[in-house]
């Protein structure tokens, strides 16, 4: 199992990512990150020869909420491989003030070709209030990513 966090309050822009920092990092290879970066690397390195691929189950963890000069209205995060969120993993919630946290959790299994990589991240995907609002910013706190080899 790797971990990844960031205690801090971060602003994080529409459609981007979540930066972490290393808590427990993954010894063995399966999993890279660079340090601050919001972008994780899966492996597909595989024990069983005749395996085809490895699978991990991703897991995230935080509080978000909508930054004091932002509108108040939906929010959420998404886990995202490749820089395209992962509609399943959505957390969506609504606060009705500014400044006001919400605790969110998102997992996905994601499955890694042998001999190939996968870039996952934790990805604001919050949209505005209507279809004319731009998306709106969110505040992230105590974000904790985990990754853990499942096969």
């Amino acid at each position: 199992m790797a971990e990844y966090v960031n205690n801090s309050v971060q602003a994080v822009q529409p459609n981007q990512n979540v930066l972490l920092n290393s808590s427990i990092p993954c010894g063995k290879g399966y999993v890279y990150h660079r340090e601050g970066s919001g972008l994780l690397t899966l492996r597909g390195i595989v024990n069983n020869p005749t395996g085809c691929f490895a699978r991990y189950q991703v897991t995230f963890n935080g509080n978000i909420a909508v930054p004091t000069d932002g509108t108040v209205g939906a929010i959420a995060i998404a886990l995202s491989i490749a820089g395209e969120p992962i509609q399943t993993s959505k957390a969506i919630v609504t606060p009705a003030a500014v400044e006001e946290y919400f605790n969110v959790t998102s997992t996905a299994i994601i499955t890694v070709p042998k001999g190939c990589c996968t870039n996952i991240a934790v990805e604001n995907v919050s949209e505005g209030a209507t279809a004319a609002d731009t998306p709106t910013a969110i505040n992230v706190q105590n974000a904790n990513l985990t990754v853990t080899r499942i096969a």
